[in-house]
């Protein structure tokens, strides 16, 4: 079977039908939060999510945000305006299913969770120091997380971490997870590691094997809906480099 393993949509729906199109087929999605904020198009996301087979997903602090779950007060000035203009567009519908999903999940042998096992809403892993103390709090061998928009893998190899950047995952290369693992996919609709590509990754349980994909898509098209709608200029301007 193959799962298609997703984050941080953010709004972005023609960053999330170029990941669909580019991925072929899957049995199932894995979905790690943050499907608003920052983009044009939360509605239209959600209702492409929504019907995607054997969809998993989780909560991220945007989402949470929207709910009244997280104070607005913990975003920065922009993220604020795109939350309160988010308010006025989100349907009831979308907001209720929203509302449904837990925080943390496990499904098999993988945690979900949006920002860490150890405080999934709103911790960054960003750093050695805090995927090591994020590996005592999940007990499956792989946690996937999103969160940062940084495509990354931490692995425990007894009492060693190591970190491996995206710059040293081969992008459509197969590999395997062979040690206890904190795997972050990237950003779909919101890419910050300098790179304007959507990411994503795929799962296949036949072999146990991990893709780690990129996909271009048409970033001007998501810019003029980001200014039609009114949000800050910041979020439609910084899609064009990915930070």
């Amino acid at each position: 079977m193959r799962t298609l393993i997703i984050s941080d949509v953010h709004a972005n729906l023609t960053a999330l039908d170029a990941v669909l199109a580019d991925a072929g087929e899957f049995s199932r999605v894995l979905c790690l939060g943050d499907l608003v904020g920052y983009g044009p198009d939360p509605n239209q996301c959600f209702e492409r999510v929504r019907t995607l087979p054997g969809l998993q997903c989780v909560k991220g602090n945007h989402d949470a945000a929207i709910l009244g779950e997280i104070e607005t007060l913990a975003f920065n000035n922009e993220a604020r305006a795109s939350l309160a203009w988010l308010e006025t567009e989100l349907s009831l519908a979308n907001r209720n299913w929203l509302s449904g999903l837990d925080e943390l999940k496990v499904i098999g042998h993988i945690t979900l969770a949006h920002g860490s096992p150890r405080n999934p809403v709103w911790e960054y892993i960003l750093d050695v120091s805090t995927a090591r103390k994020n590996m005592r709090q999940f007990e499956t061998p792989i946690c996937l997380v999103g969160h940062t928009h940084l495509p990354c893998i931490y692995q425990m190899e007894g009492e060693h971490l190591l970190s491996t950047r995206h710059q040293q995952m081969v992008q459509d290369e197969p590999f395997r997870l062979e040690y206890k693992s904190i795997v972050n996919p990237g950003s779909v609709g919101q890419p910050r590691d300098h790179d304007p590509r959507s990411a994503y990754m795929i799962y296949d349980d036949e072999d146990d094997s991990w893709t780690y994909h990129r996909v271009a898509y048409d970033v001007s098209q998501v810019q003029e809906r980001i200014l039609a709608a009114g949000l800050p200029k910041r979020h439609a301007y910084r899609l064009e480099e990915g930070w």
